[in-house]
């Protein structure tokens, strides 16, 4: 088995202004403390904060690209916000491979994302199940 309890992989981004406007078109969530400066301040943030499931996203984006990479199938996912994500924060996800069962492919993962402050934003947990998809690196290259 490749994979081994306390392997981890991290993907890091920007969440600016056009990530979030984006976002918010892909998934019909048009919030105004999204998208809207005025209506924001009024909010208890006092300004524009990102979609939560934007932080979250980035979790599948490393299930799905880095580990346990391409051919994975989220099973399962749980989240709890800690902090808001504010436009233009940088954002750091990670996942951690916590448990591997023994009779399927299936990795349990403790999952988080921090600011560029090092201030967790999001914690959680995933359950994947992995294949190899090594025809589909060959065609990749």
């Amino acid at each position: 088995m490749k994979w081994k309890v306390g392997d981890s992989a991290q993907l890091t981004a920007v969440v600016d202004d056009q990530r979030i406007r984006n976002f918010a078109v892909a998934v019909e969530d048009l919030n105004p403390i999204h998208l809207d400066d005025e209506a924001a301040m009024k909010s208890i943030f006092g300004r524009r904060v990102a979609h939560g499931m934007i932080s979250a996203s980035f979790i599948s984006a490393i299930l799905g690209t880095r580990l346990p990479g391409p051919g994975s199938i989220l099973l399962g996912q749980s989240f709890k916000y800690i902090a808001p994500v504010y436009v233009d924060d940088i954002v750091t996800a990670s996942v951690t491979v916590t448990a591997i069962r023994d009779d399927k492919p299936i990795l349990t993962l403790d999952t988080k994302a921090v600011n560029q402050h090092g201030q967790t934003v999001l914690t959680g947990e995933a359950t994947v199940l992995f294949r190899e998809l090594d025809d589909w690196r060959e065609r990749q290259s």
